[in-house]
């Protein structure tokens, strides 16, 4: 049986520089893993030990995915062995053809039964891959996951809704997107980096992406503009009030 990780690769949020015309600079950014897929890659990791399974990680992206110490940082994480699909259109491409191209991989994946999935990835953080994902791969597929715990041929879930927690069985196999809050990652030690250089990577080959459903149309930073340093003062029900009427006028 194997478990797999998706994992999508981004820029380190804090390289990211504006230039004059708002347009965004990668230069001088750092590419990593996503901190929400970090979550993923640690819930495989837990399930695998308790259900003696392997652990797959499966990333989509451009060539530069493939760089030693980009897959390096993904096999210390706790990961077994790493499926990489790569294409120079995929750092661009859509929720649907980036689930899509999962697709294809996971169906290459031999005994694969569980598929874990971040809360979003760290640019976009679109919350769509999961669904779609699991809807074209005909899985049962759940969001908001924030436990799973084995249980036989099924897993017990434990969502967090926005007033209720649901527990839930769920048929294998499965897609889980899983909450930022559903685990914290582990940190490599210097023997899990080690030992990740020894861990098989291997490049699938799935086709091309499908036509793009989305078009970009723009992508810019938000316009800077001078603090107001308005302070309303007062008891709070009248200083509220007040605020909705200042935020009217503007």
């Amino acid at each position: 049986m194997k478990i797999i990780a998706c994992f999508k690769v981004s820029p380190e949020s804090q390289d990211i520089q504006t230039r004059p015309d708002r347009t965004l600079s990668l230069d001088r950014a750092v590419w990593k893993i996503g901190a929400y897929d970090l979550n993923a890659i640690e819930a495989a990791r837990q399930l695998g030990d308790q259900m003696a399974a392997t652990v797959t990680g499966l990333s989509a992206g451009g060539p530069d995915l493939a760089s030693p110490k980009l897959t390096k940082d993904a096999l210390s994480r706790g990961l077994d062995e790493l499926s990489l699909v790569t294409d120079p259109a995929l750092p661009a491409a859509d929720t649907y053809q980036t689930a899509e191209i999962l697709a294809r991989a996971i169906a290459q994946t031999e005994d694969a039964q569980v598929v874990f999935v971040g809360a979003g990835s760290a640019d976009g953080y679109n919350q769509q891959v999961g669904n779609i994902l699991g809807g074209l791969l005909g899985w049962s597929t759940l969001n908001a996951v924030h436990a799973v715990t084995p249980a036989g041929d099924h897993l017990v879930v434990e969502r967090l809704l926005e007033d209720a927690v649901e527990i839930v069985e769920v048929t294998l196999p499965a897609v889980l997107s899983l909450t930022s809050s559903a685990n914290t990652p582990r940190i490599a030690g210097m023997k899990d980096i080690l030992a990740a250089g020894k861990r098989p990577v291997t490049t699938l080959d799935v086709g091309a992406p499908v036509a793009a459903g989305a078009e970009l149309i723009s992508e810019l930073a938000p316009e800077q503009v001078d603090r107001r340093h308005v302070v309303i003062p007062g008891p709070a029900a009248e200083a509220a009030a007040t605020l909705a009427t200042y935020l009217n006028t503007l």
